[in-house]
């Protein structure tokens, strides 16, 4: 797995974390005040574009990590209770490094084999 999996996915989940912040306030103004309609349809709007794409992300990052499926819907949803993403992503992230260290240090004896077989075969 590639760190930019990882590095995408953490960006969109401190992105939507936020944007849900600010749209939890923006609820709070516009039915506990009677105020900024027009605000808080912009960033409902603006969260659920960005909810998307950090599902996509989420989602890319689940089936890579192949997580079981419990793990992948509470990681999707995370993005909808407010503060929970932070706490999520960087328990994900903290579960994800080993991962992302994991392939190279496999990687590097293979290719090292792998070169070391080709100039003795040929001899």
């Amino acid at each position: 797995m590639k760190q930019s999996v990882l590095t995408r996915y953490r960006v969109m989940a401190y992105v939507t974390a936020v944007m849900l912040l600010v749209l939890s306030t923006c609820m709070v103004f516009k039915y506990g005040f009677d105020m900024g309609e027009d605000v808080t349809f912009v960033v409902s709007q603006t969260h659920g574009l960005l909810y998307i794409i950090y599902l996509v992300f989420a989602f890319d990052l689940g089936q890579k990590a192949r997580w079981p499926f419990g793990k992948l819907l509470w990681v999707l949803l995370s993005g909808t209770i407010p503060f929970v993403a932070f706490f999520v992503e960087r328990r994900i992230s903290a579960e994800i490094r080993p991962l992302l260290e994991q392939p190279e240090a496999a990687a590097a004896p293979q290719a090292r084999e792998t070169a070391g077989a080709g100039p003795s075969a040929g001899a």
